[in-house]
């Protein structure tokens, strides 16, 4: 009981103080014009796309919402660190769930990967012609220091942790020894790729939170109660955003989020030893990713002919005529059942 206390509670506390936090955030946002000054219909060419986008909402919608989410984490960690640090008895340090074993090392990640996100989303709001479209130059540039940040957490799961093996289900572990290293940058830059999901009201955030939620339950069931506090927390935050993100959005995740969570959830993988259960647990993520894939081999290697009439995933059913919310509803839905397949498997295997 009082493990799932720890668990539950803290996730309750993010909840609440992203609610509070977002009219405050939304201020600034309106304020400083926080969106995108060019449309993509000037990106991508063909009428398919310009069908289903609405550039007007998002010439007029902040694209850096995703800050909620880890702003609300960052605040609720110091919450329950204040009240340890005063009170300081048994019920305040078995609440406090920061860890160096579980947690330092994800909440590093969600900082530092949502800094960068931050930083990529700013550059397109802000940084004139020569970066508001997205050019292929900053793509470069973001890629190459989230492989760097990957770099650095390898090294730290490898010589910090000793975690050099990844668990296959029904079989055991098999041990990588350096080519760890290599083989979690690749996992981290597969899961950060699904950031493409972030193209319809409250889809992304949907879909994250039943994510982070079956990892709060995984977590638990390997007691990992610290690491199923900390994905709770995460669930939390995401949910007061997706408060204010269903349609019509109120503002949009933008990299601050897609990049923090994603790559976050590499780590939560790998400390679960479920990182081979990713492209269930996180399906909706997986197809989406692998969907835009398809399409460009197609089009590369079969005289530019399509598979989907419009990928990522979800634009394609957009262009099939279903509505925006039928399309995230049927996104929620299928993120929550392959989560919960997911998390059968890690218990059974």
């Amino acid at each position: 009981m009082n493990n799932a206390i720890k668990i539950l509670l803290p996730a309750a506390v993010s909840f609440i103080v992203g609610i509070i936090l977002t009219p405050i955030a939304t201020h600034y946002f309106y304020k400083y014009k926080m969106w995108r000054k060019v449309s993509r219909n000037n990106n991508v060419p063909g009428e398919t796309f310009q069908n289903i986008h609405d550039e007007v909402a998002e010439l007029s919608t902040p694209r850096t919402g995703g800050m909620i989410i880890w702003i609300s984490i960052i605040i609720t960690i110091f919450i329950f660190g204040i009240f340890d640090l005063i009170i300081h008895n048994d019920l305040t340090t078995k609440l406090y769930f920061i860890s160096r074993n579980q947690t330092l090392l994800p909440l590093f990640t969600l900082i530092m990967a949502s800094l960068i996100g931050l930083s990529d989303d700013l550059l397109q709001i802000f940084g004139g012609n020569k970066w508001t479209t997205d050019p292929i130059k900053l793509r470069y540039i973001k890629l190459s220091i989230i492989i760097l940040l990957g770099l650095i957490i390898s090294f730290w799961f490898f010589f910090k942790l000793g975690v050099s093996n990844i668990y296959i289900p029904w079989y055991g572990f098999v041990e990588l020894g350096y080519v760890f290293i290599p083989f979690f940058i690749l996992i981290m830059m597969g899961v950060w790729s699904t950031s493409v999901i972030d193209g319809v009201d409250g889809l992304s955030g949907g879909v994250m939170a039943s994510i982070f939620a079956s990892y709060a339950l995984i977590a638990f069931f390997n007691n990992q109660v610290d690491l199923a506090a900390f994905c709770a927390v995460v669930t939390g935050g995401i949910l007061a955003f997706l408060w204010f993100n269903i349609p019509p959005a109120r503002f949009y995740m933008g990299e601050t989020g897609m990049i923090g969570l994603t790559v976050t959830l590499a780590v939560v993988a790998f400390l679960t030893n479920t990182v081979l259960l990713l492209p269930i647990i996180a399906f909706p993520l997986f197809i989406t990713s692998v969907s835009v894939i398809i399409q460009m081999v197609a089009r590369k290697f079969f005289h530019n002919k399509k598979v989907f009439l419009f990928a990522p995933l979800h634009h394609h059913f957009e262009a099939l005529g279903w509505p925006k919310y039928k399309v995230t509803m049927r996104y929620w839905i299928v993120g929550v059942i392959t989560s919960i397949v997911g998390v059968i498997i890690s218990l059974i295997s």
